[in-house]
Parts: C-alpha cells; sequence; structure tokens
C-alpha cells in the first residue's frame, strides 16, 4: 500500500515554533489606506474563469536537486515564482482581508510575524475561501507540487504576513533612501528566521506590488548547508514549496511601501500518503479550540479511510485463499499507532 512505501522515507525535521504560546494582537496600528482601499472595493463571488491566470513556473527545483531526495511526500522541492491570480483577484483577496470586522477577530502577532492576519474562515472571506478550494486552483497547485494535494485545515486558508513601511504610509519609497541600503521595510522582512513549517507544503502568493522593491528572495538550505535563493514573486504570482522538509527563510525586502503575502498550507489529498503535519508553528497564532477541532477532524477521516481500506483488502485477501502477511499487517499496525501517537502530541493545553 503507498502508506507503507512512503513511511519508509526519512522522518520530517523539527519544527522550531514562535515563543508565543497564545493568541495575541499585534501591538502596532495598521495603516489606515489599507482598510479604505478594503471598504472602496465591490466584492464579489470567486470564478475560476476571470480570476485565475496560472502560467506554470519556468523551472522547479527537486529534492534531489537540493540533496533531500527521498525526504518529503514529493521529489518536487519549490517552484519559481508563477502566474496563478487576476489582479481583481487580489483586490478581492485584500478587500477581504482589510475589512474592519475581519480585523477585529483575525489579527495575530507573535516573535517570528509582529502582524498577521489568519483564520478568516468562510464567513468572513468567502471569495479567498472558494479560490483556496477551487477545483481549478488545486489541480493547479498540484500539479506545480507533484502530488495531489488539498488545503490543511480551513483555518489556514490563509495566513496573511503583513509589513508595511516606517513614516508616511502614503508616501511610496520606490528606492532606499540614502543611508537606507541596509533598512528593511518597517519590522523587518527576514520575515521569519530559518525554519521548516508545520505543514507539507506551502503556496505563497505576493498580494502587493512589489515595483521598485529590492530583495524579498526564498533562501533554502541546501542537505550540504549551501543557501540557494529563489527570486521573490511579484503581485499575483505565488511559489509552491515542501516547506515542512526543507530549512527555509525569506530575505528582507528593502523599499517599497508595503510587502503582503499570503501563505495557505496544503496537505496530501490521499489518506494513504504519510502526514507528519504539526501545530508547534501555529498553535500560539491560533484559536486554540478551532485549531485544534479541525485537526482532529481530518487526522480521523484519514484514519476511517485508512481503516476501511484496510480492513476490505484483508477481506478480498481472505476470500482469495491467500495467508496473512502477519509482518505486514504489524506494521500497519505500529504505523496507525504512531499517527495517534502524533495527534496525542500536537492536542496539548499548554
Amino acid at each position: 500500500m503507498p502508506d507503507l512505501i512512503l513511511n519508509r522515507s526519512p522522518p520530517a525535521p523539527t519544527v522550531i515554533g514562535p515563543a508565543t504560546k497564545s493568541a495575541t494582537r499585534p501591538t502596532t496600528p495598521l495603516p489606515r489606506y489599507l482598510i479604505d482601499e478594503a471598504r472602496l472595493t465591490q466584492k464579489v463571488p470567486f470564478d475560476a474563469a476571470q480570476h485565475l491566470n496560472f502560467q506554470p513556473p519556468t523551472q522547479i527545483l527537486s529534492m534531489k536537486d537540493i540533496g533531500l531526495e527521498g525526504h518529503g511526500i514529493s521529489p518536487n522541492a519549490v517552484s519559481e515564482p508563477f502566474r496563478l491570480f487576476s489582479d481583481e483577484a487580489i483586490k478581492q483577496i485584500r478587500a477581504e482581508v482589510f475589512d474592519e470586522e475581519t480585523l477585529k477577530d483575525c489579527q495575530f502577532a507573535s516573535d517570528f510575524n509582529k502582524n498577521m492576519v489568519r483564520g478568516m474562515g468562510p464567513r468572513r472571506a468567502p471569495f479567498t475561501y472558494a479560490a483556496w478550494n477551487s477545483p481549478k486552483l488545486l489541480s493547479y497547485v498540484s500539479q506545480v507540487a507533484g502530488v495531489e494535494l488539498v488545503p490543511s485545515i480551513d483555518f489556514e486558508i490563509a495566513n496573511i504576513n503583513i509589513s508595511v513601511s516606517d513614516g508616511l504610509q502614503e508616501n511610496i519609497i520606490t528606492e532606499p533612501r540614502d543611508g537606507e541600503k541596509d533598512r528593511p521595510l518597517g519590522d523587518g522582512i527576514s520575515s521569519v528566521a530559518w525554519h521548516y513549517d508545520s505543514f507539507p507544503f506551502v503556496c505563497v502568493v505576493m498580494l502587493s506590488d512589489c515595483t521598485g522593491m529590492l530583495g524579498g528572495e526564498t533562501a533554502l538550505r541546501t542537505a550540504s548547508g549551501e543557501i540557494l535563493k529563489v527570486r521573490g514573486p511579484a503581485m499575483g504570482t505565488a511559489v509552491v514549496l515542501q516547506g515542512r522538509y526543507i530549512e527555509h527563510q525569506a530575505l528582507k525586502a528593502l523599499g517599497g511601501r508595503e510587502r503582503i503575502s499570503m501563505v495557505t498550507c496544503f496537505r496530501p489529498k490521499s489518506p494513504h500518503v504519510k502526514d507528519e503535519t504539526v501545530l508547534t508553528g501555529v498553535r500560539g497564532i491560533s484559536y486554540k479550540s478551532e485549531l485544534y477541532t479541525q485537526y482532529m477532524e481530518y487526522r480521523l477521516d484519514i484514519l476511517q479511510e485508512r481503516v476501511r481500506a484496510k480492513a476490505k483488502a484483508e477481506q478480498l485477501r481472505e476470500r482469495a485463499g491467500v495467508s496473512m502477511d502477519i509482518v505486514g499487517v504489524r506494521d500497519w499496525l505500529a504505523d496507525q499507532k504512531d499517527f495517534i501517537q502524533s495527534m496525542l502530541c500536537e492536542i496539548t493545553e499548554e
């Protein structure tokens, strides 16, 4: 069975999460122009034909290319930026993110990221939610990832990382001023330190106009310790990364008024592909009851599918008069035991 084959690959690296232990609000208010822009946008329903503009990436680095062949759930490591959304789609997503009702409930901060919007859900962000659940969009992301994917949980549709320049927000700085060559946008975008993601894959979409912005690449650390850089995305483009298995970092961006990116987390669609999702990186920036409920629901669905498939396989084996593979059955049971044990490790009272 596929799960037995994939479970022989090396285990996923340990994830280091933020020091923040519970949901915390940002201390720095967002510039008013973001909210005003959202209020003036006429909201429309998501339409894949109108709002998707997929153009395949020109290059996809493989896990073999970075010395990690056999790790993870796909041979694909990271893509070059590729066009995914139309400009109108980006406008609609921003309108939902910076809606005052959304900001009232969905702003979070941590020592990793000083200003995030996440956990919007289908009620507050119907366009964004419909987009990431669109069969057409999922087929595009899966094509680039090299494995069929689905969004991890609803709370991760999506995570918006927000950085804005200091000073007057209305003044667009297209070039760093003299003496400011080393000063990043507002809160210092090396967005986060070197890290592994909590979920198998992420799709990072740029929601800002990056004209005149310098830097902003994604840096990857290969198995040999070499640092590779993937150029930063432009507005409406995306990068797909197998971030659970690749150590990476978003490098500093200089110049520009803002850098706002949308990160959506993915897991394998098949219940028979290993799922090494952890909650370390998101537990402290989520409402835990909502996070744990969604996590447990999908994990139990996976377990249920696996048990049904195994029961059917055993019934067919018995009818065919084939002896039980005792070693294989014990291995399968051990895999499910580990799967449940991992849930115990993730659903904590901390």
